[in-house]
C-alpha cells in the first residue's frame, strides 16, 4: 500500500511540473509544430514560417515535409516515414525489411527493398537503440555503410534444418541464432543499405522455410515466431528502427566560435560520439528545447523543493527494488551454485572472487564510456581500478543464456584456476546484474592484432619477436587443450584475442566463446560461433567443435603474422579476400615471399619464415584430422626458435623433410585430381559468397 501511494505521490509531482512550467515551444514562430500526431521539434522544420517568410528548418539536412492526405512525415528527399522526432537526437522511423522468398513456379523473388533516404551523415544508425535481424532457415544478411568512398559491412546468418529444431530452441520470442539471429550494430554506420540472401535458393528448406529477411529494428520490438520461416507480415504491427542526428559537421569549439552555432541560452554543447557533429542540451536547472533562442527555461523554486522531496521517497523505494533485484539476479545467474562449488575449494589456490556491482561501479567509474578499451561481439570491456590498487579488466558481456547458467559456473570456476603465464587470469565476477559481469587481470599493451597492424607499435616488424609471441600463444591453447584439469576449447581465436603485456608477452584473453570438453570426449555440437575469417570451415559446415578448429584459427594468426594483412578484407580483389587462401595459393605457387610483410624477411631468416609457413599451412587444412595439434604446433615453434638461439645446431638435417611437407600441403589442398580439393572449392565458393557481406555475427 505504501508503495503504491509513492508511486501515486511520483506521478503527481511529474504532473505539477508539467502545469507550472512553460509549456515548450516546439518551433520557430509561424511554422507548423505537427504532422498528424508527430511533434515536429526545430532544428527540424516544416517548409516556411508564415509569419517571417523565413526557412522553419536549421539547415537541409533537417527539412521535412508531410503529406497531410494521411498525416505521414519525411525527410525532404527521403522515403521513409518518421514516427517521432525528439530534440535530444533520436528519430524514430519505420523500418524497411529487405527479403527474398522462393515459390515452385517463380523462384527466387526479391519481396523487401534497400532503406532509402539516409544519404547524410548527419543521421547514423543508432547504435545502443537497434539490433540488425535476420530471419530464415537458409538465410545471411548484412548492413553496408559506405561514407567518402569507404564502406564497411556487417551482419549475421543462421541455418537450421527442420522446423521442430526452431521450435525447441524458441525461447520467448528471442533469436537464438537458430532461425532467427541478431547483433549490435556499430556506432557511426550511416549511408546504409539492408540485403537478404539465401545460401543455397532454399533447396534443403524450400518445405518450411522458403524465405531470409533481414532488417534494422528498435530494442525489444522484434518477437521471433516459427511462422516468419515462411511469410513474415509486418503490416499489422509495424517495426521501427532509431536514428542519431546531429547539427554540421564540426565540433563543440569550432562551432561555439561560429555566428550560426545552434545552442542557445542557458544550453551547452556536447560532441556527438560518433564523431560527425555536435548536440545542445538546457543546462542543469533547465528543460525545453536549447535550439530555439530562449526555449530553455527554468521551474518554479518552490515546486522544485516539493518535487526533491517525492523524489527522495520514491529514491527510497527504488533502493529497496533494487537490492531485491540484485538479489534475484545472483540467483537467476547461478550464485548459490557458484557460492557451493567455492566452499569445497576454501584452501584452493586461484579461487574465484565474488565482486558486488558496487566495486565495479566505483572500479570504472560507473562503467563511465572513457573507461571502455575494448569492445567485441560478445562484449564491453573497461579498465577499472579496485580499492587494493590492482588494476583490472571487467568484461560485461551482451547475453547469457540462462538454461547454459550451470555450464557459465563451471567455466568461471575452471578458468580462474588456469595460473599459466600466457593465458589472462580470470580473478572472479560479478552476478548481481542482469548479465554477469568477468574480471580478469589488466594486460597494459594492447592486443597483437594492434601489434601487427597499427604502425606507431615498437618492434612491429621484428622477426623475432613474432616467433616468440607466436610460440607462447602456441604453448598456452597447447596448455587449454590437453593440461587443464578440464579439456578447454577457445573458439574465438584470433590477433585481438591475444594480448601483450609490456615486454610483449603473449597472453590469451576473452573466454566468452570457449566451452568444457568433458573428458570421455573429442568433439561437441554447437551453433556456430566465431569470427569471419578464423573460422574452421570444418566447424563451420558440421556444427562439430574439437580442438583442431583452434589450431585452424591459429593458423590464420600465424599468416597474420608473417604477412602483416587482415584475414579478410572488402578492399582486397575477390580472390584475396580470404588472408587464408590467398597465403595458400602463394605458398604453392612459389610466390611465398612476395607476401611476407616489407621490413621482416632477410636472407638469415629465410628459412625460418619458410618454415612457419609450412606449419601455417598444416593448420589451415580442411579436416580437421589432418591438421597438428597445438601441442605439436607449439613443439614446432619452439624448436624453430631455438635452431635461432643456437646456429650451431645443423638446420639442412631437415630439409628432405621440408621439402616434402611443401609438396604434401599444396598437393592436399590444391591439385586438381585429389578429391579433398572438391570439397574444399566446394566449401570455398560458400564461405566467400559469405564473408562478401558479413564481417562479424553471431
Amino acid at each position: 500500500m505504501i508503495v503504491k501511494a509513492t508511486q501515486m505521490l511520483f506521478m503527481i509531482a511529474l504532473v505539477q511540473i508539467g502545469l507550472i512550467t512553460v509549456a515548450d515551444d516546439l518551433t520557430l514562430p509561424g511554422c507548423r509544430s505537427s504532422c498528424g500526431k508527430v511533434s515536429v521539434p526545430y532544428p527540424f522544420g516544416i517548409g516556411y514560417s508564415s509569419t517571417t517568410q523565413q526557412k522553419c528548418f536549421l539547415e537541409p539536412d533537417f527539412e521535412l515535409r508531410c503529406i497531410d492526405s494521411n498525416s505521414s512525415l519525411y525527410r525532404r528527399q527521403g522515403t521513409v516515414q518518421i514516427l517521432n522526432i525528439t530534440h535530444r537526437g533520436k528519430m524514430d522511423m519505420r523500418a524497411l525489411i529487405s527479403g527474398v522468398c522462393r515459390n515452385e513456379s517463380k523462384g527466387s523473388v526479391a519481396t523487401g527493398g534497400v532503406i532509402e533516404g539516409l544519404t547524410t551523415p548527419a543521421f547514423a544508425i543508432s547504435s545502443e537503440d537497434n539490433k540488425f535481424v535476420t530471419v530464415g532457415c537458409d538465410a545471411y544478411g548484412y548492413l553496408n555503410s559506405f561514407r567518402n568512398g569507404k564502406g564497411s559491412s556487417m551482419g549475421c546468418l543462421t541455418r537450421c534444418d527442420s522446423k521442430e529444431s526452431v521450435q525447441s530452441m524458441q525461447s520467448g520470442g528471442n533469436c537464438t541464432g537458430i532461425g532467427c539471429c541478431q547483433v549490435n550494430i556499430p556506432p557511426g554506420m550511416k549511408n546504409i543499405s539492408i540485403q537478404a540472401a539465401s545460401f543455397s535458393n532454399f533447396n534443403s528448406t524450400y518445405s518450411f522455410s522458403n524465405c531470409s529477411y533481414a532488417f534494422v529494428v528498435k530494442n525489444g520490438e522484434y518477437n521471433f515466431s516459427v511462422d516468419h520461416l515462411k511469410r513474415f507480415q509486418t503490416e499489422k504491427a509495424p517495426l521501427t528502427f532509431v536514428l542519431d542526428w546531429t547539427v554540421r559537421n564540426n565540433t563543440c569549439n569550432v562551432s561555439s566560435l561560429t555566428s550560426d552555432y545552434a545552442c542557445k541560452h542557458n544550453s551547452y554543447c556536447e560532441d556527438s560520439p560518433t564523431g560527425y557533429g555536435y548536440r545542445c542540451r538546457c543546462k542543469a536547472g533547465f528543460d525545453g528545447n536549447p535550439y530555439l533562442p530562449e526555449g530553455c527555461r527554468g521551474a518554479a523554486a518552490g515546486f522544485v523543493i516539493l518535487f526533491v522531496g517525492i523524489v527522495m521517497m520514491y529514491l527510497i523505494y527504488q533502493k529497496r527494488k533494487l537490492v531485491k533485484l540484485k538479489e534475484k539476479f545472483f540467483r537467476q545467474n547461478g550464485g548459490l551454485i557458484l557460492l557451493q562449488k567455492l566452499s569445497r575449494r576454501e584452501n584452493t589456490p586461484h579461487t574465484a572472487q565474488i565482486f558486488t556491482e558496487e566495486e565495479l561501479k566505483k572500479a570504472t567509474k560507473n562503467f563511465d564510456e572513457s573507461a571502455i578499451i575494448g569492445k567485441g561481439g560478445f562484449g564491453t570491456v573497461f579498465k577499472g581500478f579496485l580499492t587494493d590498487n590492482r588494476i583490472v579488466a571487467i568484461k560485461k558481456s551482451r547475453i547469457i543464456d540462462e538454461s547454459q547458467k550451470e555450464q557459465f559456473i563451471n567455466e568461471v570456476v575452471v578458468l580462474s584456476q588456469i595460473n599459466h603465464r600466457n593465458v589472462v587470469k580470470l580473478l572472479g565476477c560479478c552476478l548481481e546484474t542482469e548479465v554477469p559481469l568477468l574480471v580478469y587481470e589488466f594486460v597494459e599493451n594492447g592486443t597483437l592484432y594492434d601489434f601487427i597492424h597499427t604502425e606507431r607499435k615498437v618492434n612491429n616488424e621484428t622477426w623475432e619477436t613474432r616467433v616468440r609471441i607466436a610460440a607462447e600463444a602456441a604453448g598456452s591453447l597447447s596448455y587449454l587443450h590437453s593440461e587443464a584439469s578440464i579439456p578447454i576449447i577457445h573458439r574465438d581465436v584470433k590477433t585481438s584475442n591475444i594480448l601483450l603485456d609490456k615486454t610483449y608477452t603473449a597472453k590469451v584473453s576473452d573466454f566468452g566463446a570457449s566451452r568444457l570438453v568433458p573428458l570421455d570426449q573429442t568433439e561437441i555440437a554447437t551453433m556456430v560461433q566465431g569470427t569471419f575469417g578464423y573460422l574452421d570451415p570444418e566447424y563451420m559446415l558440421t556444427s562439430q567443435l574439437t580442438d583442431k578448429s583452434d589450431v585452424y584459427s591459429f593458423g590464420v594468426v600465424l599468416v597474420e603474422l608473417l604477412t602483416g594483412e587482415k584475414p579478410h578484407s572488402f578492399d582486397r580483389l575477390d580472390e584475396k579476400k580470404s588472408l587464408a587462401n590467398h597465403f595458400l595459393s602463394c605458398l604453392k605457387e612459389n610466390r611465398l615471399f612476395g607476401v611476407i610483410q616489407v621490413g621482416i624477411l632477410n636472407e638469415e631468416n629465410k628459412k625460418e619464415i619458410m618454415e612457419v609457413s609450412i606449419l601455417a599451412s598444416k593448420c589451415l587444412r580442411l579436416h580437421g584430422d589432418e591438421r597438428p595439434s597445438m601441442k605439436e604446433v607449439a613443439m614446432e615453434l619452439e624448436g624453430i626458435r631455438l635452431m635461432k638461439n643456437h646456429p650451431w645446431i645443423n638446420a639442412d638435417q631437415n630439409v628432405e623433410e621440408t621439402r616434402h611437407l611443401l609438396h604434401e600441403t599444396s598437393s592436399n589442398v590444391y591439385e586438381p585430381g585429389n578429391s579433398s580439393i572438391h570439397q574444399y572449392s566446394g566449401y570455398d565458393s560458400l564461405r566467400d559468397r559469405a564473408l562478401d557481406v558479413l564481417d562479424d555475427g553471431r
